[in-house]
């Protein structure tokens, strides 16, 4: 059994509350007993299905295709290609400052082309009575290629990596002073090379999309994380008003970034729907998958540290190269996290990347951060080797007081503490320094430790909240549940902000026709959600003093006050705890069955006004100060010294993420990440065909994500201390529990075994 600690609420708050409680989610009888409807189980009188046809070339043009057998076989309805598919607007190039622009996985313009841009990419879609009669024509639709030279290994290219151009989001190239000179003058340093490999997401629920037309309005229930900006890229690509399409995906099972953005069957099973007249339905095989949504990018680094001879950096270098296509992907900021964790003298940050005839590369948990911490955390315990000292001392010789590379304030930053939290609940001062000197029988023990760092951004949310006379409250917001415990933190929030109990809080969501949230990812939702439900309940509270106001009969009538705080299921003057009325009897004196309000506008003037106050925002925390979630996480692994078998026996993460809604949902999140990291360090990676840029391992047999046997037992614990700058005192935590979790176990087997793996995975011929 795993442990959690269960986090207390801060210390400043004195009633008793929902947030802090480790509160079952709200969805989890729905899910356990089944009820719970996905995106392909919602049933339409006439459905059709759809399978998708794959390119078989990297780079090429169709000269010929060949539907004739596919269309013969009985039940299928039609066979799209580029040569009878209708047309589709263009994408939008992507842009910062319309963040729904980001959204579209691929430019590629799907089936108005004869052009194959890498290998995998639909060229056909089958649409028929049954699934299988869809899948089994799929098979029978035969592509001839006129093939062109295609550049697919990304290790051959690396040398012609070029630099990355820095934008509102990622940085380029980042340093102070001259790196350089100092590593060279450096009494110890460390000069070193690190490889991560291709990953992909393999999320629970595949892929899937249900379209249904209505003349020009389009319904689709779709497996994704980004309700809103499916919507807006679907009405942009089929010509329709963004109103006339409506995405409902009230359960997602689970995404890790994957299912942000728009790929080529929630298109293409839009358009088949549009071109049978039916309603249609695609569940993409897992092979179809990996071929037609992108994954976590390869990367090469370079890690080089120099340090006195008391161990304070006196350079830190970091630059990586990873991968692009040549037709989408965004470059992933694999030396962010370099920039903040230590206080060197000198840093240069820089990133490159290649251009691929291959799928691009898209989100995946912690993107960047993950595999720059790998290496970054890994190349510190090799500093530390150099030096003789213990790996947690030397990193609380370098912890910064303010950001390292320009001298911002952290907004609340408590690494060393975590660190002290996770020491102590490990038992690292158990563990003797020289690397193969702890046994337990025939097995080496290895203890490694590394830092987590991810930071937190809020985008705008819309919201609105109704409070009824019969004490019941609907929050209604549009944002997405992928298991993490949405629904849930936010009731909690909400009840507290009005002082009702948690069961009479009903949160709507996962519904375009809802107010509309950010996307589910970069550990944003919690924070803008919860900002806005707050502003929504403040606006809530006045409107219930007013009414109050015009009453002659109320206690709070003619008192000086400007808003009310919310406090076991009434209402009441703040400071004056005495004069108060409950909210339901405010409502009943005034004849009122309920109360609303609303933050933000999903239209017109509203959602530009938004956007401004959204990048004002931006811009004006980038001035001010850094944010991050930080934490340590602690490894034990054990290895059998005569086959390479790598155990990971016990694991600790300690973490500052501000203030905990939901120990319960909190310590799941955490412990996934954790879990995530194992698989990346361990086994996972995509192996593609050097030569033709085919995956060769598209499947779960094939592709080794950890199994049940692989985990252990994994404690998470927390600091629980609120970030004076974030709603409520929260910070995002879905990102950060993957970011170092690679290293601390590279670190261990180096520990265990005094081999170092500098290239992931670390698989047993490299401990042989």
């Amino acid at each position: 059994m795993t442990q959690t600690e269960v986090a207390s609420p801060p210390r400043s708050e004195a009633k008793e509350l929902s947030v802090g409680k480790p509160i079952d989610r709200v969805d989890g009888t729905a899910k356990t007993t089944g009820t719970a409807r996905f995106s392909a189980e919602y049933p339409y009188p006439d459905l059709a299905h759809a399978a998708l046809v794959h390119a078989t070339v990297a780079r090429g043009r169709i000269t010929a295709i060949d539907t004739a057998d596919a269309s013969a076989v009985e039940g299928v309805l039609a066979v799209l290609t580029h040569e009878n598919a209708p047309a589709l607007k263009p994408a939008l190039s992507p842009s910062p400052l319309n963040l729904s622009s980001m959204v579209s996985g691929t430019s590629l313009d799907y089936l108005n082309t004869d052009e194959v841009h890498w290998n995998g990419q639909p060229v056909a879609v089958v649409v028929a009575e049954t699934l299988d009669a869809a899948r089994h024509a799929a098979l029978l639709v035969r592509v001839t290629y006129d093939q062109l030279p295609a550049t697919v290994d990304f290790a051959a290219e690396e040398k012609n990596a070029t630099p990355v151009k820095g934008d509102l989001i990622s940085p380029g190239e980042e340093k102070k002073g001259d790196a350089e000179a100092a590593l060279a003058a450096a009494p110890v340093s460390v000069d070193l090379r690190f490889t991560t490999p291709p990953y992909h997401h393999n999320a629970i629920e595949p892929h899937a999309t249900t379209a249904a037309w209505d003349g020009d309005r389009l319904t689709v229930h779709d497996a994704t994380q980004s309700i809103d900006w499916v919507r807006k890229h679907l009405a942009l690509r089929f010509g329709v008003p963004v109103a006339g399409v409506r995405v409902i995906a009230p359960y997602v099972g689970g995404g890790f970034g994957g299912k942000g953005s728009v790929w080529a069957g929630t298109i293409l099973a839009a358009m088949a729907a549009r071109v049978t007249g039916r309603p249609v339905r695609m569940v993409l095989t897992r092979e179809s998958i990996y071929h037609t949504v992108g994954g976590r990018t390869p990367s090469a680094q370079r890690v080089a540290l120099g340090a006195d001879a008391d161990g304070r950096m006196t350079a830190l270098i970091h630059t990586s190269v990873s991968r692009i296509g040549r037709i989408g992907g965004r470059p992933e900021p694999v030396t962010a996290a370099s920039g903040h964790l230590y206080d060197a003298a000198t840093i240069l940050l820089q990133q490159n990347i290649v251009e691929l005839d291959l799928l691009p590369n898209t989100f995946m948990r912690a993107p960047g951060e993950s595999i720059g911490t790998f290496a970054l955390e890994a190349a510190v315990d090799e500093l530390a080797g150099e030096l003789g000292l213990d790996p947690i001392e030397l990193r609380m010789r370098n912890e910064p007081a303010k950001n390292p590379l320009d001298g911002k304030d952290f907004s609340n930053r408590m690494l060393r503490e975590a660190y002290a939290l996770g020491a102590e609940k490990f038992g690292w001062s158990r563990r003797t320094p020289q690397p193969g000197s702890m046994r337990d029988g025939r097995w080496l023990v290895g203890m490694g430790v590394a830092s987590a760092y991810h930071p937190p951004v809020q985008l705008n949310a819309n919201i609105t909240v109704r409070l009824s006379v019969d004490g019941t409250v609907v929050v209604r917001c549009g944002f997405q549940e992928m298991g993490m415990g949405g629904a849930t933190v936010q009731g909690q929030i909400a009840a507290d902000a009005l002082g009702v109990p948690l069961a009479s809080v009903k949160v709507e969501y996962g519904d375009s026709e809802l107010p509309i949230a950010p996307m589910a990812g970069g550990a944003t939702q919690t924070a803008s959600v919860a900002t806005a439900l707050l502003a929504a309940c403040d606006k809530l509270k006045r409107s219930m003093l007013a009414l109050a106001r015009r009453s002659g009969e109320s206690p709070l009538r003619g008192q000086r006050l400007d808003r009310l705080e919310a406090r076991d299921g009434g209402l009441y003057q703040i400071g004056k705890p005495g004069v108060g009325e409950k909210y339901t009897d405010i409502l009943g004196r005034a004849g009122r069955p309920s109360v609303d309000a609303a933050v933000g506008s999903d239209t017109g003037l509203g959602a530009v006004a938004g956007q401004v106050r959204f990048m004002t925002k931006f811009l004006r925390d980038r001035r001010r100060w850094v944010k991050a979630a930080t934490g340590a996480h602690f490894c034990e692994v054990r290895v059998d010294p005569d086959t390479g078998e790598v155990r990971v026996s016990r694991w600790v993460g300690s973490f500052d993420v501000g203030t905990v809604i939901n120990p319960k949902t909190a310590s799941s999140q955490l412990r996934g990440g954790i879990v995530m990291g194992i698989g990346m360090a361990m086994s996972e990676q995509t192996l593609i065909d050097p030569r033709t840029g085919r995956i060769m391992n598209p499947s779960l047999s094939e592709y080794h994500v950890p199994v049940h046997a692989d985990v252990p037992p994994i404690e998470i614990h927390y600091l629980n201390e609120p970030d004076p700058t974030m709603p409520l005192g929260l910070r995002g935590l879905g990102e950060v529990g993957i970011t170092g979790v690679a290293a601390a176990l590279a670190n261990a087997v180096h520990h265990a075994t005094g081999r170092r793996v500098r290239d992931l995975p670390i698989t047993l011929d490299k401990l042989l």
